[in-house]
């Protein structure tokens, strides 16, 4: 009998905890509108931490509304493209408020990426202003004419810190801090916030309305930049609010550890945060030692994090020096977390830490494990509030898979993207009838609980990170000695993934894997660079000449189980 249940019947919301909502009536109010209530309600509460520094709700709109003006001035319109390239940080979320209040787009952009991965991003958004970091700002310089980008604001950790700690941090080396040359249209963070008054232009924004272009993926040609409105934005929040219905609105406190230039980061940590009124600590650098010591001093309530980082805290000697009983709330997603890291966790907390699923073109959450509810392990949990799932045959894409038969996870509701950014194709391919094709392998059982089988796309998540492997493979085809190559992911115990290479050198060529990893540093974000290279004289292929990653990871799996 089981076997027949559909998705039709929701199997999924008999599991849904007390109080969570099947569906919800969605205030019309932007994230904007949410920080002009969240400063209303909670004025002089902590909005956010960062190295120290604490701003205020009120002080948090009162920037906002300064750097819109700024934007404004600077000749930013509705529809004009603002890239923001910074780690979590005041500057970062400020910024992001600012673009969204004047109708412009938000470009997220990860610090760590190579200025052939920014550029492209910069290119295809036709962005028009960046605000970036001191220790980027020459780099950003030098980039600019390449690009459509006009000003350059920047800003500098050692603004935030106190005079103590800022002399310290010089001396120590403890925080970095950059020289940026003279240029035209380049300005200090600090100096924009203290020169703009508090009045930008009132501009109306709809649901309707692009809110940001939010990049999958890397290098040129495969990053794709995910068009997400201020609805998808606004009820995605809504949602995860929704599904945490014992944390009220105000009074708690949130580890800001997620990048945010990420969207899991982005709507999970920063935008609830605001929506709730919460207080976020920011954490710049998301390594064990930070996120303990944030622990330690902030006592945080609620933890979105990546496996990578509950794994790192819990393997660290700072470990035995940390109440971690503060956490109320533990999420976790972008990777599958290990069974004993959930168990271990819970021992120190007393807290469940909550596996999710999602992805860019979902805003991200669509699947998690209900908070207080039955929690399956392994499983990514249950469709949130207004999103329809199915697991459809592989082959046809619309036949619905029996209970327990793996197929394509494919999902429908509000936080589903507009599309890509120009391109059409791609676009069409990903959605049909308002259905999002997530590229992943899953299967559903009787209690409505899903779980994601295998990759049908051959991503690797490495500390978190995506990484595509056609990204690197693409780079080391520009090697005038390679001739082949194949990246995959092998197994790694603190990342969860690294990238290996395979190499097939052109006749006559050598080359050693130190020079390989050396090659790809100029071309690549640091966590993408291959940790292993192997030389082949070939590799595996189908008849018509198609490499076979599948292969070659089924061979390194056996391998290293041995």
């Amino acid at each position: 009998m089981a076997a027949n249940i559909s998705y039709e019947s929701k199997p999924w919301l008999k599991s849904y905890e007390k109080g969570v909502p099947e569906s919800i009536k969605y205030e019309e109010l932007t994230m904007p509108d949410y920080l002009e209530k969240s400063a209303k309600d909670f004025p002089d509460d902590a909005a956010m931490v960062f190295v120290g520094y604490k701003l205020t709700y009120r002080q948090f709109k009162d920037q906002v509304d300064r750097f819109a003006t700024c934007l404004t001035e600077f000749g930013i319109k509705k529809g004009d493209a603002v890239s923001i390239l910074l780690p979590n940080s005041i500057p970062c979320v400020v910024a992001y408020y600012s673009i969204l209040k004047i109708g412009a787009i938000v470009v997220m952009n990860n610090p760590l990426y190579s200025d052939p991965e920014l550029e492209h991003q910069f290119k295809d958004s036709d962005s028009k202003v960046l605000i970036t970091l001191d220790a980027l700002g020459n780099r950003m310089i030098d980039l600019r004419p390449k690009t459509k980008i006009k000003q350059i604001v920047y800003m500098g950790i050692g603004d935030f810190l106190n005079p103590i700690k800022r002399f310290l941090g010089k001396k120590l080396k403890k925080f970095p801090f950059a020289d940026v040359k003279a240029a035209p249209d380049v300005y200090r963070w600090m100096d924009c916030i203290a020169k703009y008054q508090p009045n930008p232009p009132k501009i109306k924004l709809t649901f309707d309305d692009i809110a940001m272009y939010q990049y999958t993926g890397g290098t040129t040609g495969v990053s794709k930049g995910v068009i997400l409105t201020h609805g998808n934005l606004s009820k995605q929040v809504q949602q995860i609010a929704a599904w945490f219905p014992t944390f009220s609105r105000g009074k708690q406190t949130i580890l800001g550890a997620l990048p945010y230039f990420h969207v899991f980061g982005l709507s999970c940590s920063m935008n609830l945060t605001v929506y709730d009124g919460w207080n976020q600590i920011l954490i710049p650098r998301p390594q064990p030692e930070p996120l303990l010591e944030a622990i330690r001093t902030y006592r945080p309530t609620f933890t979105p994090l990546v496996p990578t980082m509950y794994i790192g805290m819990l393997n660290h000697p700072d470990l035995k020096k940390t109440d971690m009983s503060c956490i109320k709330g533990a999420f976790s997603g972008s990777a599958p977390l290990p069974v004993e890291v959930i168990h271990e966790f819970q021992k120190l907390t007393g807290t469940f830490i909550s596996e999710g699923f999602g992805m860019t073109e979902t805003c991200p959450v669509t699947h998690t494990n209900p908070f207080n509810g039955k929690q399956k392990v392994g499983s990514v949990g249950l469709p949130i509030s207004d999103t329809l799932s199915r697991i459809v045959d592989l082959d046809d894409g619309v036949t619905d898979m029996p209970i327990g038969k793996p197929g394509e996870l494919i999902v429908k509701g509000p936080q589903v993207m507009r599309g890509y950014k120009g391109m059409a194709e791609e676009t069409a391919n990903v959605l049909k009838d308002g259905w999002m094709y997530t590229g992943d392998i899953a299967t559903m059982d009787e209690d409505g609980y899903f779980f994601i089988v295998d990759r049908k796309k051959d991503m690797i998540i490495s500390g978190g990170y995506n990484v595509y492997p056609r990204d690197i493979d693409e780079v080391y085809y520009g090697n005038p000695k390679v001739e082949e190559c194949c990246s995959i992911g092998v197994p790694d115990a603190k990342r969860g993934e690294n990238v290996k290479l395979f190499v097939v050198l052109k006749e006559g060529q050598t080359a050693t894997a130190g020079e390989m990893i050396e090659y790809g540093k100029a071309h690549l974000a640091a966590y993408k660079l291959p940790t292993e290279v192997e030389f082949r004289k070939e590799l595996p292929k189908t008849t018509v000449g198609k490499i076979l990653r599948k292969e070659l990871r089924a061979e390194e799996l056996k391998k290293r189980k041995k």
